[in-house]
């Protein structure tokens, strides 16, 4: 539950146990949140962090295969999942998370597969400079990462 505490000029109060200045800031219901609570907003902030940066790669390439537009549409609603379900926990929206992230591991396994394969498309095929200035391998591998710590986080508590 969010609390707003509203502070006075006059010396201290006791919150929680602790005698504390009135003039220090308390963030707005951060107090005491749980850990896999914050992790869960993290996560999903770091979604959102994922869809620019996929968003720019696949528009580089200008989209030339559908399943580029896979982490595109779907980093975005598993971000804004995760970030509503750290400020409501509502039973539909946790399995509904349950599913998402599950495709979400899949998807990027299949993402670095296919990344895989694009380097090796590349000129020259499986050199050390296709690596380089080829499909990132290790962003999809990261959405599947991202996707497992968000349903450890899910179930944690």
């Amino acid at each position: 539950m969010l609390r707003i505490l509203v502070f006075h000029s006059r010396n201290t109060e006791v919150i929680n146990n602790r005698q504390m200045d009135k003039r220090t800031v308390i963030a707005l219901g951060w107090n005491g949140w749980p850990l896999d609570r914050v992790m869960i907003l993290a996560m999903g902030l770091l979604f959102l962090v994922i869809f620019v940066q996929v968003t720019l790669f696949h528009y580089r390439q200008n989209f030339r295969h559908w399943s580029m537009w896979i982490p595109v549409i779907a980093t975005p609603v598993f971000g804004l999942c995760l970030i509503v379900f750290s400020f409501c926990k509502a039973t539909w929206l946790l399995n509904l998370l349950t599913v998402l992230l599950s495709v979400g591991i899949l998807a990027g396994i299949l993402g670095t597969i296919m990344h895989i394969r694009g380097v090796g498309e590349r000129v020259g095929g499986y050199e050390l400079r296709n690596f380089m200035i080829g499909p990132p391998l290790t962003l999809p591998a990261m959405v599947s990462a991202v996707s497992l710590l968000g349903l450890i986080a899910l179930y944690w508590g």
